[in-house]
């Protein structure tokens, strides 16, 4: 079925005919977004409810002219102007428990709302250490929802980029050999961990001793047979002084060759984190610290081994530019896939606790994006209330629940204003049959001449 505008449809039958026609007429003007009266105000485009389009495929060629509103039978409304973004740690999940608003909030974007309609969400945060698979396995269990990975993102994630550009990495942090198994699944074709290089020499770290399972999983290497490329900290470390001396080792290293020390300290391979948080909102009263505080440590204690010399390393994750473009890309292929919109949403609303990180981020990428990404600074997790955030937020609530609403209710109500008002009709004389001289009166079934005389 055609929903593109169309002119009025004028049956001439019975009155009630007409009727029906009009509203079917103004239904359609409706839906397309098209006013029955007026243009909507150039200046502030009202939000649109689109009903989801159907899960077909269509090509390059077609996309282009599939209009958001292609609504089959059975149809569900989908807010296509705005959508959401959250960060996970304070804001939905604390100490691995959900706050009890989170689910909530999942439940009113998926639809359980006065208004019936849906809203996409995407999920940004800045931990890591599990393929996001496992991360979104467990936060849909928390939320009791189902979470694609297509709409998650680990501070690691765009660390996958990387991997056609180095082929043999040092990846430290998280579990076991989990952050072995991420790097895997990015493509990285080398893959080097901690425990294989104290494995090939145990004198590397005096104080850490392999446990008979990391033995068993830790890689033979002959390292005087191995260049490092680049070292990648994808999670938080569970050994920060065995890591630090490994990450020390390379930084003053010949070009990343294990055993070897430059003389001028500048010849190690690039050293990147996956995220640059220094604390972060976990089960314990105060926040504990994070990646960023390794990070410093590292650049710390290789300027004082060194004499001086300056250690460059380099983040991904919030407030980074290049993970809220990351974000945006992966919120544009799933609201098309998902959800069948083409276009990019006019805002989309980010949701965090971390004021140097996540409000940071989002207003700094808000400066040169294309559409508008509201910050929402919410008081479950490092934020502490009735403190001066260091990055202002364009709004400070309570919980996420309430973040959802606000931004929700903000888009009705810019919807609300900018739809024309009905017209007045003033000024207009008044008629009485009493005091017409020819007046002529017919059926909408019937069409012929009148003639008027003055």
């Amino acid at each position: 079925m055609s929903l593109e505008p169309q002119q009025p449809t004028f049956h001439r039958g019975s009155f009630a005919d007409e009727i029906e026609t009009a509203r079917t007429d103004l239904a359609r003007k409706l839906l397309v977004g098209e006013s029955p009266a007026a243009s909507p105000s150039e200046s502030e485009t009202a939000p649109s409810l689109s009903p989801a389009a159907s899960a077909t495929s269509s090509s390059p060629e077609s996309d282009a002219a599939v209009s958001p509103i292609s609504p089959p039978v059975d149809d569900e409304l989908v807010a296509d102007s705005f959508a959401f973004a959250f960060d996970i740690d304070g804001v939905l999940v604390r100490g691995g428990r959900p706050i009890p608003e989170a689910i909530q909030a999942m439940k009113v974007l998926n639809g359980d709302n006065k208004y019936g309609i849906k809203v996409p969400y995407i999920f940004l945060t800045n931990g890591g250490g599990k393929t996001e698979a496992e991360r979104c396995s467990d936060l849909s269990r928390q939320l009791d929802i189902e979470i694609s990975p297509a709409q998650f993102i680990c501070g690691h994630t765009p660390m996958s980029e990387m991997a056609t550009k180095y082929n043999t990495v040092l990846v430290v942090g998280g579990e076991g050999e989990k952050c072995r198994t991420v790097a895997q699944g990015y493509g990285f074709k080398d893959v080097v961990t901690p425990g294989d290089i104290i494995k090939a020499n145990a004198a590397t770290t005096p104080f850490r001793k392999l446990t008979e399972e990391e033995l068993r999983n830790s890689k033979e290497r002959d390292f005087s047979q191995v260049t490092i490329e680049a070292i990648f900290v994808f999670a938080d470390s569970r050994d920060w002084a065995g890591d630090l001396q490994i990450i020390l080792d390379l930084a003053m290293s010949k070009g990343g060759r294990i055993g070897t020390l430059s003389e001028t300290f500048d010849e190690g391979p690039p050293i990147f984190f996956s995220h640059n948080d220094v604390v972060w909102s976990a089960a314990h009263d105060n926040v504990r610290l994070g990646m960023g505080a390794l990070r410093g440590i590292v650049e710390y204690t290789f300027k004082e081994v060194t004499k001086g010399k300056t250690l460059q390393t380099h983040a991904f994750g919030k407030p980074q530019i290049g993970t809220f473009e990351f974000a945006t890309r992966l919120l544009k292929r799933w609201r098309k896939n998902e959800h069948g919109l083409n276009a990019p949403p006019n805002t989309v609303y980010f949701v965090g606790d971390t004021p140097e990180s996540d409000i940071r981020g989002t207003n700094q990428y808000n400066e040169k994006a294309e559409n508008d990404w509201y910050s929402i600074l919410v008081k479950t997790g490092v934020y502490q209330d009735g403190t001066e955030p260091a990055y202002k937020p364009r709004v400070t609530v309570n919980t996420v629940l309430d973040a959802v609403n606000h931004g929700i209710e903000r888009e009705m109500e810019r919807r609300k204003k900018a739809q024309p008002q009905k017209p007045r009709l003033a000024d207009m004389p008044k008629l009485s049959l009493e005091e017409a001289q020819d007046l002529a009166v017919f059926s909408p079934a019937e069409e012929r001449p009148v003639e008027l005389t003055a």
